[in-house]
């Protein structure tokens, strides 16, 4: 009788050679680890490898010294794999492990990959399936090829700052690093994507994604009312929806509440929570087009309203019938009972040391649970993967000799 076999993680037969550092790659990489690949973290230990190990401000003890918890926060489940790229030894070494592997991905400067042989085109002759997935700030074409650049800037240019904060305050960017983040999740996107594609077809390929793209793509509507319409979206009061009404902070006892009414029955079902079921019936409100005339009055008669209860008493008596939630500071949000109840955040186990805490992955499996193991140490995993590839001690010490690994 044949035995079936059991779903595992989706991604435990792909292996994906990271050559990356700071966010943005590891981050995207990081949610793949998450999923069951096999990351293994490229770094040249001369440079003391990602430069994120030494970012602070805070730090965990550990064997090999302090850890830096900035990267712990973008590089767990993965391996740590020391090599020397810019050398021919290193290179060769480099190229055993892409035979085994399934993807090479990068997040270094555009002009970067192909000075380290990083595409396609410099390995499809050591593995024509390899998946060459390249992150870079600006593209590995064009006029800023070699440009290095970061989130901020990021927002800046691609008008993020012009449409964060209130309309009388100055540009703003977004609190976190919104970009970094999005495209890592881009990186592991196109990962997925071309292992897909290379399965199927037998050939890889090169797959590109690009910070400044990335913000500029998540532009969405907005770029479209302004590409057809000429309409520029400007910043609200109280980070207000452009078209829809009640959709903006309000006040209460205590403090304040975000409401999106944004489906029509939710109108009728926030002027029932508050008492005020004639609101629903009014001729000035019964449509988005008509509340959205009336915004201002709405705000005025939402604020009179809800300041009759706590921010915390509104929220039970809406409880899912109008969608709303509290203003949180960073705190409030990781000690919220909903967050702190639904193994949201996880530990990182260190042999011989406290666990980290992190907050845990956005995915989830209902075959197998997500890897909980901590960011390793730089090169803790080379000789295990030399020897997986079939080099014998005295050739792992000759490279380290010479400086290879």
């Amino acid at each position: 009788m044949k035995t079936e076999s059991k779903p595992g993680l989706p991604l435990e037969s792909v292996r994906v050679l990271a050559v990356e550092q700071y966010g943005a790659g590891p981050f995207g990489t990081m949610s793949l680890a998450d999923l069951g690949a096999d990351v293994v973290k490229i770094e040249d230990r001369k440079s003391g490898g990602d430069f994120a190990r030494s970012i602070g401000p805070y730090f965990v003890p550990g064997d090999d010294g302090d850890e830096s918890e900035f990267f712990h926060s973008y590089n767990r489940n993965k391996r740590s794999f020391t090599v020397d790229l810019t050398t021919e030894a290193g290179q060769q070494v480099f190229h055993e492990l892409v035979k085994s592997a399934d993807v090479v991905a990068s997040n270094l400067r555009g002009d970067v990959p192909e000075k380290l042989g990083l595409t396609y085109a410099a390995l499809k002759s050591v593995n024509t399936k390899i998946v060459c997935a390249h992150l870079s700030a600006y593209g590995r074409t064009g006029p800023r090829a070699a440009w290095p650049g970061f989130d901020y800037l990021m927002q800046a240019e691609a008008g993020f700052f012009a449409l964060t904060g209130e309309p009388d305050g100055p540009p703003t960017r977004m609190g976190l690093s919104i970009v970094d983040q999005m495209t890592g999740l881009g990186l592991a996107y196109i990962v997925a994507a071309g292992v897909v594609g290379a399965r199927a077809s037998g050939m890889g390929q090169d797959l590109d994604v690009s910070l400044f793209d990335v913000a500029l793509s998540n532009l969405g509507y907005p770029a479209t009312w302004y590409l057809n319409e000429g309409h520029v979206l400007d910043r609200l009061p109280r980070s207000g929806h452009p078209s829809l009404t009640p959709c903006q902070l309000y006040l209460t006892k205590d403090g304040s509440i975000f409401i999106m009414c944004n489906k029509e029955k939710f109108w009728p079902n926030l002027c029932r929570a508050l008492g005020r079921l004639e609101w629903s019936d009014d001729p000035r409100f019964k449509t988005f087009a008509e509340r959205l005339e009336n915004r201002a009055l709405i705000q005025e008669m939402l604020d009179e309203a809800l300041s009759a209860k706590t921010t915390a008493e509104w929220l039970a008596i809406f409880s899912g019938d109008v969608p709303a939630a509290p203003i949180l500071s960073v705190d409030e949000a990781l000690d919220n009972e909903f967050v702190q109840t639904q193994d949201r955040l996880i530990e990182l186990e260190r042999d011989g040391f406290a666990p980290v805490k992190v907050v845990g992955g956005a995915y989830r499996s209902s075959a197998a649970a997500t890897p909980r193991r901590a960011a390793p140490k730089l090169g803790e995993h080379t000789e295990t993967l030399l020897a997986e590839l079939g080099y014998d001690a005295a050739q792992i010490d000759e490279l380290k000799r010479h400086g290879i690994i």
